[in-house]
């Protein structure tokens, strides 16, 4: 592949932040500015935006441009509440060791460098370590299954302070991956928040694109609902058609 030259690289970083600009779901504060063009086609995307919903995206926008074939994703998540990443390594210190659900793992945390075990299984599945360096939650090691990896990814992304979650982990059964699977993490997640009555939602899913409906009682528990989705790993769109009533 010959390299793009300077002025095609310039047509199309200014014809993507058209399309970012002029995409009103990114909302009125997204600033379409941190975008720079290799000549192999790499893009290197850095913004911040409200939640992941817009994350994910901004991110599809910036896939389907014309000569992008691959972006270094610097895309973060404003955080819900400010948290320092000692902060942000104590909850997660906790929510990982106590979990009923990561028993049968071993965890590590790693930081500055330095790799602590939190947790170990005398009979373990499976082993996983995390990471945080500005507010970014890193994610690695090997899991029995999908769903577990993803629900360690969702306890990282409900850290208020984080604002992204990579999540590397090997699941055994990464290759057979399905609607029916992503559906199954979705009510778990929505089981597993306290603050979502998650009996009066149903869950459809048709390739990685959600569909939430129901009845709920405050505009609040469906927010929670449609953020609870996006979180998933490999959900690439969310339609919240959840009624708010009693």
């Amino acid at each position: 592949m010959f390299g793009l030259e300077p002025e095609r690289i310039r047509k199309i970083v200014d014809e993507l932040r058209g399309r970012l600009s002029g995409e009103s779901r990114l909302g009125s504060r997204f600033k379409a500015d941190g975008l720079s063009l290799e000549g192999d086609g790499t893009l290197i995307f850095e913004a911040e935006v409200d939640g992941v919903a817009q994350k994910k995206l901004a991110l599809e926008i910036a896939a389907a441009m014309p000569d992008v074939v691959a972006t270094v994703d610097r895309v973060r998540v404003k955080p819900a509440s400010p948290m320092g990443d000692a902060e942000i390594l104590a909850r997660l210190r906790r929510e990982y060791a106590e979990d009923p659900a990561l028993a049968s793992l071993n965890v590590e945390e790693i930081r500055g460098g330095h790799c602590e075990t939190i947790s170990k299984s005398p009979d373990a599945h499976g082993d996983i370590d995390y990471e945080v360096v500005d507010g970014v939650v890193t994610l690695n090691g090997s899991v029995p299954g999908l769903t577990i990896k993803r629900y360690i990814g969702l306890l990282a992304w409900w850290v208020p302070g984080s604002r992204d979650v990579i999540n590397g982990i090997v699941a055994g059964d990464d290759d057979e991956d399905s609607a029916d699977r992503i559906a199954e993490a979705v009510r778990l997640a929505l089981e597993k928040d306290p603050y979502v009555d998650a009996a009066q939602v149903k869950v459809g899913v048709r390739n990685r694109t959600v569909r939430l409906t129901g009845y709920l009682p405050s505009d609040d528990q469906r927010r929670m609902a449609e953020n609870d989705a996006w979180y998933i790993f490999g959900v690439d769109e969310v339609v919240n058609e959840i009624a708010v009533g009693p």
